[in-house]
């Protein structure tokens, strides 16, 4: 694999995998600018505007946009996260230019048309319906926010409805105007793609862009507290988080590696224990996440309301645990889970081009897998632990609840009992 990066003079940058044997490539723009960027008044606007890129531009109808790609067989798509916002496609080799024209049209052209925005408006009003109908999405939504609270890391990326129904044309160019610039945008590819042709193309059609990038996200410190909110489901839904170490502190794959360890997978703690033995649960999990500045593990899951306080106290118990025991072989497997999960993510062009995007975004260079191998490997036991303890014992904590859960502790409880 052939990893090239170039750079405009206007800071665009380009970011390429050559990856033999494929007939097809992944490409995208990762715009650094996501739901975190938003003041409170644009709330849930990066998420709008994702929405509209598809809606129409000065050369393409929103038919001809899909047309264009699905015409040779890709498929074109967008996300938004609370850092970044991306516009990406998948084609045969040969549709590489085409699927760049595509992308750099809806990014630098778009005509905001007032019926289209209206159109979406009440779509997107769909979709924070929907969300509110989840209770094991909308309550991660809850726990953000009492982890961040006041701050955009801790708004929903949706938005709220009432916002969304405000939003204006000139909300989503000002927006547009004041974050899309070259400098907070990255051109990733991998897969059948020539670099130099790509940088050609990109000059092309991004080498006129200018401006300097916006200023930083307000950073962002992990507070913690609880949200209960009480309706009759079927289930009790359970999120706890605490906060862990940012993507660019040493920490995190320590971090990474213990919550795998205590709920990442079927042979996990958590669900070994609660699950498998006491059978109090279907779902259970971990995961550790981690923005440019702080970090998150979370730990989810539905239970009856009768037994979430068992379910809840087991959780902080088995943390106390592995802080105290955690074993060399639950170190191994977690490290194995942690490295296949790489390695075999990266069999995917399109997997390898986010990668691509996101080592740019952190680090202004992208890490050969081998390093990467490397830092996983070098995680002792100890370095583990002391995660673990630190997670348990120090680290700021938030709570959501959902549900029939008149009787589930509150996080006060779980506080003395971390500290008992």
């Amino acid at each position: 694999m052939t990893v090239n990066l170039t750079t405009l003079p206007n800071g665009f940058r380009i970011v390429t995998e050559y990856m033999p044997g494929l007939q097809s490539a992944a490409i995208g723009v990762w715009v650094l600018a996501g739901a975190r960027h938003e003041t409170e008044p644009q709330n849930g606007i990066a998420h709008f505007l994702e929405h509209m890129a598809f809606k129409g531009t000065k050369r393409r109808s929103s038919l001809q946009i899909a047309e264009a790609i699905e015409d040779v067989g890709g498929y074109i798509n967008a996300y938004t996260s609370r850092e970044v916002t991306a516009f990406y496609a998948r084609v045969l080799k040969d549709d590489v230019s085409l699927a760049l024209d595509v992308v750099a049209d809806i990014l630098r052209q778009p005509v905001f048309d007032q019926r289209e925005i209206e159109v979406e408006r009440g779509v997107i009003l769909q979709e924070i319906g929907q969300a509110l109908d989840t209770p094991d999405d909308i309550i991660f939504d809850w726990l953000q926010e009492k982890a961040y609270p006041d701050h955009p890391l801790g708004r929903t990326i949706l938005g709220e409805e009432a916002r969304v129904k405000g939003f204006s044309r000139e909300d989503l160019t000002g927006f547009v105007e004041q974050h899309y610039r070259p400098g907070q945008m990255i051109l990733s590819a991998a897969g059948a793609v020539d670099h130099d042709a790509l940088v050609r193309d990109a000059e092309r059609f991004f080498g006129d862009m200018s401006g300097d990038n916006a200023g930083p996200a307000p950073s962002a410190r992990f507070e913690g507290g609880e949200s209960r909110r009480v309706k009759q489901l079927e289930q009790a839904h359970f999120a706890l988080a605490f906060e862990s170490p940012n993507y660019t502190d040493p920490g995190v794959y320590a971090s990474q590696i213990y919550s795998c360890a205590l709920g990442g997978s079927m042979s996990s703690r958590l669900f070994q224990e609660i699950r498998e033995r006491r059978g109090l649960c279907y779902t259970i999990f971990a995961q550790a996440g981690a923005y440019a500045d702080t970090g998150m593990m979370t730990i989810y899951a539905g239970t009856a309301g009768a037994q979430m306080q068992d379910l809840a106290q087991i959780t902080v118990d088995e943390m106390k645990r592995a802080a105290e025991d955690l074993s060399p072989a639950e170190l191994e497997r977690a490290r194995a889970q942690m490295k296949a999960g790489l390695l075999m993510g990266l069999e995917s062009p399109s997997n390898r081009a986010e990668r691509l995007a996101r080592m740019i975004q952190i680090w202004g260079r992208v890490p050969d897998i081998d390093e990467v191998v490397e830092r996983i490997d070098a995680v002792t036991l100890p370095e583990v632990r002391d995660i673990a303890e630190t997670t348990i014992s120090k680290a700021p904590a938030a709570m959501a609840l959902y549900g029939p859960v008149e009787e589930a502790p509150t996080l006060q409880a779980l506080q003395e009992r971390r500290a008992a």
